[in-house]
Formats: C-alpha cells, structure tokens, sequence
C-alpha cells in the first residue's frame, strides 16, 4: 500500500475492480449495437445513438459515483452497485426482445436506451468508488486517481478490442450478455458477502435469476448469430420450394430451391430485365457479384445461361454456410463465393475480366459508404469489358437524395447510366446501370414488369460521392409512409 493509501479494498482489488467495471461498459455498448440491429437496422445514426447513450451513462455514473462515495461509504455500496449493475444486464436480452416483437422501431430503440443506461451508470459509478476508498490523505491524491483513471481506460480498451474481434465473432449475443451479467453478478455476490454479509445480496441475486429465467422464453429474432446480421430462413407458405433469407428486419434474398428462373424481389426482376435487355439470350456471362445474400442471380443466371461464371464476394462467413446448410448452394469452378469485403474483392479483379458486375451488398437498408464511391466505381470500370454492364442495388424514398447522389456518381465514371424506377415515383429499389456502350433502353423496357420504368441518364443534382465525402447515411430516406 502506498502512502495516502488505505481502505478495506486493497491495490490489486481497486484495480481490479476499475479494470473490469470499465471492460464491462464497453462490452454492453458494443453488443448493444447488435441487439438493437434486427428490429432498426445498423447505421451510422445508430452506431451514434448507441455510442452517445454509453457516454451519457458513464459521465452519469462517474458523477454521482463520486458524488455518493463522500455522502454513503463506499464500502456499504460497492458490492450491491456491481451487484445490481449485473442483474439488469440480465435483464436487457429479455426486455429488449419482447418490445422489439411489438413495439415500433423508434421506441425500441428507447427501451434499449434505458435498459443500457441503468447498467451502464451503476458500473461507471464503480471507478470514484474505488478510488474513495483507496485514499486516507490528500498527499498522494494525484496518483491514486491516476492510476485507477489509467487502469479503466485499458479495461475499456480490452473490453473493446475483446468483443469486437474475439466475442462477436466467436459466441452469440446473447451468450455475452447473460456471461457478462453472471460474471458481475459473482462478483458484486462476493463483494457484498464480505463488505456486508450475505442479506445484503438476496434481492439483486433474486433479480439476475428472474432475468436469465426470462432470456429463455423471449423471441428469439435469429436463426443465426453472425458478426454482422442476425440471420433467418423462413419457408414460404405459398410456394413449397420458397425461402426468404431475413438478415436483421430485411427480407434479403427469395429463393426457390425447386425453380431457380422464379424471382420474386421486385429489384431481381429488374436485374433480370437489364441483364437479358443487354445481351442475347442464353448467352454464358463472366459475372462479378458484390454481396451474396441467398445468391439468387448466381442461380438464376445458371439457369437460364449455361456456362456463366460467377465469382461472389460476400463478407458474412455465416451467412455462406447458411445458404449451404439451407439453401442448397453448392460451389465449385462456375460458382466461387470469398469470403471478403467487396471493395478488396473488386480490387483483386482483373483488367477487362467481366462482362457484368452486380452490386447488391447491404448494411440495414444502406449499401455500405465505401461501395458507392466515384473510387469504387472507377474500379468497377476498369474490371468490366468495354461492353460490360454495372447494376446497382440501392433503397431510398422520400426525396430521395442518395438514389441522386448515387446516380450522379455513376454518370461521373461511365459515358452512359440509367435507372430502373417505380412509375409512381414512390421510391423502394432502385436499379441503377452504369456502362461504356449505350443502354439498349426499349429492349430492357421491354421486359419490365408493369408499373416499372427505365429512365436514360436522368438528370440528379446529388453530389458526387468519394472516398472522402460520402455522407450514404444522411442522404438517405430508409422507410416510405
């Protein structure tokens, strides 16, 4: 113990402590996005959101920590307050679910706000505790609340680099949630047991057991837990050979497994329609796709052009062995699916090496920033033949500022661009085509389904997205009236 020293809790402890409470704050934020993504999506309003919530708790607890640390020794509160911290973290996967199954969208993220809050609060209250109790004197204050401060920081640091690269890759989110809250549990048990005797832990205990009891009746909205999506199958009632792939709340991919000709996506048909609207029929095609899904164009294409090749490039590990498992994908020399980023797949591509390149990658209801740049698109050109087709994939309604800013960057890189629309102008998917040889527009408009249109290089004012200005997020309507 060093001088200005002392307290009923010792170094190691305190740092311990400090340590963990802080680790554990930034786990709780991290997996929070996850939990909150199948009923609103993953964007970049919702990462803030998340972020800004933890913060706000961890300001409110340090305060009131430090605050309460001077009025009630910390020694008759530390236990319970770590205690408490992790029974209503056991709470969160119940309540969180529940209201997700019924509740709209902005106010489940409410709920998540104030079950990660509550929590969140109590263990960021853990820190000043610790250091009021490590401290007799006013002599060495300065190292004291140094070093304890320091050691937090790297809790948060571990429990960052932890859960996002070894915890959501490896266990489900559910497991982290209801480990993390044992684990606090235990040690507030612990804590309180010695601090104060074994009355003080009853209720909390009682409140965590109520709380992991309640996690296994909840709605489970996942099949499958990836890094990225919570990922089902559904079986078509109407059809027999018919499955949706839902990642998070989106219908991602239909397919059929008896019929890989039937499309049943509004946007397919209009891949479908460009697609044979640009080259003779049954013609093999070397395709390029960014984002796999159900890969319902690699079968379909398959189907109706013998000998086509496909390279796919999906980014979910999960959800490739997904489509094996359910989905009866078999890969092999006409069907490669990498398990990669997009953007590095379309990098390793070859010169003048495809005769299309499908762009159908998604994150919630945005296409990922980095996929719609002028850069990427640059890329894309220089992979296509000189009579090569680019198709995009992107969501939009209202004004629809990102379909225009979409649309502008394609006309930046390609002489000829065109868009896929609703009549009614009431927006949804959008298809956009970009190329070096005109668009064979009546032949594509041709094979529309009614209600559709293509427009020939429609006029946007919508900036130019780049590398270094590609506000995808802010730009974009995601939900229609």
């Amino acid at each position: 113990m060093g001088k200005g020293e002392a307290g009923p809790v010792g170094q190691k402890l305190a740092i311990a402590l400090a340590f963990g409470s802080s680790a554990a704050v930034m786990v709780l934020e991290l997996v929070s996005l996850r939990l909150v993504a199948p009923y609103i999506g993953l964007t970049l309003e919702t990462n803030t959101a998340v972020i800004g919530v933890a913060l706000a708790a961890i300001a409110t607890g340090a305060a009131l920590g430090g605050k309460f640390a001077d009025v009630v020794p910390p020694q008759r509160t530390l236990g319970p307050l770590i205690l408490f911290g992790g029974a209503l973290v056991m709470l969160i996967l119940p309540v969180v679910r529940w209201t997700g199954q019924a509740l709209a969208n902005d106010m489940v993220f409410l709920v998540l706000a104030v079950t990660l809050f509550a929590p969140a609060s109590l263990l960021a209250a853990v820190t000043p505790m610790v250091t009021k109790l490590r401290l007799s004197t006013l002599e060495q204050t300065g190292t004291v609340v140094g070093r304890l401060s320091a050691y937090a920081t790297v809790g948060g640091i571990v429990g960052t680099v932890l859960t996002g690269f070894v915890f959501v890759a490896t266990v489900p989110i559910s497991t982290i949630i209801l480990t993390l809250g044992a684990a606090l549990v235990v040690v507030g048990a612990a804590l309180t047991f010695l601090l104060r005797g074994v009355q003080a832990a009853v209720k909390p205990v009682a409140l965590a057991v109520i709380g992991a009891t309640l996690t296994v009746v909840a709605p489970r909205p996942c099949e499958v837990e990836t890094a990225y999506h919570c990922a089902r199958v559904v079986a078509d009632p109407g059809r027999e050979g018919g499955r949706t792939l839902y990642l998070d709340q989106l219908r991602h991919s239909y397919v059929d497994l008896d019929d890989p000709t039937y499309l049943e996506f509004e946007y397919i048909k209009n891949f479908a329609a460009a697609i044979n609207g640009s080259w003779q029929a049954e013609k093999p095609l070397d395709v390029l796709h960014v984002g796999g899904g159900g890969l319902t164009m690699p079968r379909y294409l398959t189907a109706t052009r013998p000998g086509s090749k496909h390279q796919v490039y999906e980014i979910d590990s999960a959800v490739v062995e997904l489509d094996k498992k359910e989905l009866g994908v078999r890969t092999g020399p006409d069907l490669a699916v990498t398990v990669q980023d997009g953007r590095l797949g379309v990098r390793s591509e070859a010169t003048d090496s495809r005769d299309l390149v499908i762009m159908d990658a998604f994150s919630g209801q945005s296409v990922p920033w980095h996929l719609t740049t002028r850069e990427l698109i640059t890329d894309v050109r220089r992979v296509l033949r000189p009579d090569g087709i680019y198709l995009i994939n992107v969501i939009d309604h209202g004004p629809t500022r990102f379909a225009k800013a979409e649309v502008r960057t394609l006309q930046a890189v390609f002489p000829y661009a065109a868009m896929i629309a609703r009549k009614s102008g009431t927006g949804g998917n959008f298809v956009l085509i970009g190329s070096d040889r005109p668009i064979d527009v009546p032949a594509i408009n041709s094979r529309l389904e009614p209600g559709m249109e293509i427009l020939d290089q429609p006029s946007t004012d919508g900036p130019v997205l780049t590398d270094d200005f590609a506000p995808v997020d802010q730009l974009l309507t995601p939900y229609g009236q």
